[in-house]
């Protein structure tokens, strides 16, 4: 059974990080599935650890056949493959994926918790995943994400990269 509208958010603000993202999205098509969208690359400020890199972000949006748990054991691995370790909340990345939407289901057990709980306070979420998928409704808060990009309070700057 293919999932539908499963939505990635990469970030990267080690190494070169534009090949950072692209090696993920790579990987996610040899590993988790057919990327069927993806958005523009944005430059974003960091978020809860300050002081480190900008990062480069991108939403992509994927038709798997994985399980929600299967798929977050595979994204561990991408970015583990790519240098990233876990000693630090927030702490600079090579890779970091995060799973934002699992169709419409709402998952909560002890290693995830989907829709992505944070979603609605981040602008660096919110802004390229509005752009590949604007009247998509958070299964809990009932609203879009162009609802929910346009009540976002976080002022972090987040600009279209240019290389």
């Amino acid at each position: 059974m293919i999932q539908e509208n499963v939505f990635l958010l990469l970030g990267s603000n080690l190494g070169d990080r534009l090949v950072c993202l692209r090696y993920g999205i790579a990987e996610i098509e040899r590993h988790l599935g057919l990327v069927v969208r993806r958005s523009q690359i944005y430059e974003t400020a960091p978020w809860g650890k300050t002081d480190q890199p900008n990062y480069l972000n991108q939403a992509v949006q994927i038709e798997t056949q994985l399980s929600s748990s299967d798929l977050l054991n595979k994204m561990l691995d991408i970015e583990k493959s790519l240098g990233r370790t876990r000693e630090e909340k927030w702490a600079a990345r090579t890779l970091d994926i995060d799973l934002i939407y699992f169709g419409n289901q709402i998952i909560q057990t002890p290693h995830l918790i989907v829709p992505h709980p944070r979603i609605a306070e981040r602008r660096f979420v919110l802004t390229p995943l509005a752009e590949i998928s604007s009247d998509f409704i958070h299964p809990v808060l009932k609203k879009t994400n162009t609802t929910l990009l346009k009540e976002c309070s976080d002022g972090s700057f987040v600009k279209i990269f240019t290389s």
